[in-house]
């Protein structure tokens, strides 16, 4: 079973498509910490403000459940952030499992802020990226960045170069949403969805 928690953080409805796209099989949407306990990995996904989402992630518990867990957890955009150490949205410590703290992009002549549409990835290794081609495009939408760290294990640049996706241990993190990056997106889920 895969579980997808729920904490008021947008754009759950997606990631549930995908994974029933990707043949996830039995896949909950809970904010029951036996449940996200109990499943074979869990899904952290989100849209927003990064501290508002760690306000409810801490007004219901979920903060330190997410943290005691041992099974696969990938967190998505906003979910990858809270699993850094500090965000400068809201100018919060968050969860601290990966070794970066998060910025916001400065905006500046020919960068836009939110970094927003599709580019390449680079530097992919670990289990997410299995038989996933180098510079391989997927979809961004952010204004806020983990900075590159020994954790990394994809990267892009926006002015700066920053993660693309995470992992340290049982976690795993993507800056971009899979749910919404095509065949590369499909194929992250997938090989998330066989750890």
């Amino acid at each position: 079973m895969t579980a997808v928690v729920d904490y008021d953080a947008g754009n759950i409805r997606s990631v549930l498509h995908a994974l029933d796209r990707a043949g996830a099989g039995d896949v909950v949407l809970s904010a029951d910490p036996e449940v996200l306990t109990r499943a074979d990995r869990v899904i952290l996904p989100g849209v927003g403000d990064a501290s508002v989402a760690l306000r409810s992630l801490q007004a219901s518990g979920l903060d330190s459940v997410i943290l005691s867990l041992k099974q696969p957890v990938l967190g998505i955009c906003v979910g990858m952030q809270l699993l850094c150490r500090h965000t400068d949205e809201g100018d919060v410590d968050t969860l601290g499992v990966f070794g970066t703290d998060v910025h916001r992009f400065v905006p500046a002549p020919g960068l836009k802020v939110p970094h927003m549409g599709w580019n390449a990835i680079e530097g992919l290794r670990g289990p997410l990226f299995k038989g996933i081609p180098e510079e391989s495009a997927v979809y961004f939408v952010h204004s806020f960045y983990a900075g590159v760290c020994p954790d990394t294990v994809a990267s892009c640049s926006h002015g700066t170069p920053f993660s693309a996706a995470l992992a340290k241990d049982n976690f795993f993190g993507t800056q971009f949403h899979p749910e919404k990056s095509g065949a590369a997106g499909a194929a992250i889920l997938k090989n998330f969805l066989a750890l």
